[in-house]
């Protein structure tokens, strides 16, 4: 199962990314795009359909959490997601670069309109080969997100429920076929029994 999904980037590799992203023409734009995938786990059709509404407070304002709404999500799965204070920031940068309304698209195309999925996908392969990282998908910043999730969350209280929720996934399965497992923990487990 493992050769067909998409590998996971690394801390290094994400810094690597985000550096990568400030050498284009839209910069803001971009770090909101990889940021969306790896500190929200967004799909690419998620991040196509995202709009301002989504992410704004009553008061206009980047608030607390994205609202994932049915019409964007998969299977109609839709969810709140905290936002991460990194994507916080930079979602910011981007708004008052854009001064946008709240039902335009939070990622936009060169014409000023909604980025297609698939458009989105091509982007990330396009990232992922400037970056000379193979293996790599639209997919990987979101198998990060419920990977690293699902190794945090005892930390903080919380289940591997929380980090399905999270995902949006319907079935707790689906949520364990996107985390991978970690050799150095493996190894110190066996070395503790």
């Amino acid at each position: 199962m493992a050769g067909r999904q998409a590998k996971i980037i690394s801390d290094r590799e994400l810094r690597g990314l985000l550096r990568l992203v400030r050498k284009g023409r839209y910069l803001a734009r971009d770090k909101v795009m990889v940021l969306l995938s790896v500190k929200a786990g967004l799909r690419a059709c998620e991040i196509a359909g995202l709009t301002w509404s989504m992410a704004c407070d009553a008061r206009r304002s980047v608030g607390a959490v994205l609202e994932v709404r049915d019409a964007i999500a998969k299977k109609r799965h839709g969810r709140t997601v905290p936002i991460n204070v990194e994507l916080r920031a930079a979602l910011l940068a981007l708004c008052k670069q854009m001064r946008p309304t709240p039902d335009e698209p939070i990622i936009r195309s060169e014409r000023g309109r909604h980025m297609r999925p698939a458009a989105i996908v091509n982007w990330f392969s396009a990232l992922y080969h400037r970056a000379e990282l193979v293996g790599c998908s639209s997919h990987s910043g979101r198998r990060k997100f419920i990977t690293k999730g699902a190794r945090l969350v005892f930390k903080v209280g919380g289940s591997l429920r929380d980090v399905q929720q999270l995902a949006g996934h319907a079935s707790i399965e689906t949520t364990q076929r996107y985390i991978e497992g970690s050799t150095s923990a493996k190894c110190a487990l066996v070395n503790l029994l």
